[in-house]
């Protein structure tokens, strides 16, 4: 069964669809809805960080005993792409969809070879090594997804 590798695939799929929801928009300067679009999908994306390193990786690393594994190489990969959304996002608001798209290039690479860590290796592990656990490591994952709807924005 792979209950977390599911939904985790899952969220990445959506962030996807977002994404490119956003960047189809900037491509026809549709600045207002870009932008609509793409803070939709900095929210999203930015939970499903949340939800592997709030509730995912801490559970890993205690069934792994080592937190400074594979974890700690995803975490330094959400930097890195959180840094270049920042950079998109100064692109987006000064309406630079040059700039946008160069950075949307380097994302790309980063997401690319992340998810296919994270698909490949990392979400069937955590499957294997938390089977006895999966419903509860989804639920708290789901829990963060409803306490951000309930926050204000």
């Amino acid at each position: 069964m792979n209950k977390i590798a599911t939904y985790m695939d899952r969220e990445h799929r959506r962030c996807d669809e977002q994404y490119a929801a956003a960047e189809a928009a900037i491509a026809r300067k549709d600045w207002d809805t870009a932008e609509d679009d793409f803070a939709a999908f900095l929210r999203m994306f930015e939970l499903h960080l949340d939800k592997e390193e709030r509730v995912l990786f801490p559970r890993l690393d205690r069934a792994m005993g080592n937190a400074y594994g594979p974890t700690a190489v995803m975490r330094a990969e959400h930097g890195h792409m959180r840094d270049t959304l920042c950079e998109m996002s100064a692109a987006l608001t000064r309406r630079d969809a040059e700039d946008f798209f160069d950075n949307a290039d380097t994302l790309r690479v980063l997401m690319h070879q992340h998810n296919l860590k994270e698909e490949g290796i990392l979400y069937p592990h955590a499957d294997r090594a938390l089977a006895d656990q999966a419903d509860a490591v989804i639920a708290g994952m789901e829990s963060l997804a409803l306490a951000e709807a309930g926050s204000p924005a």
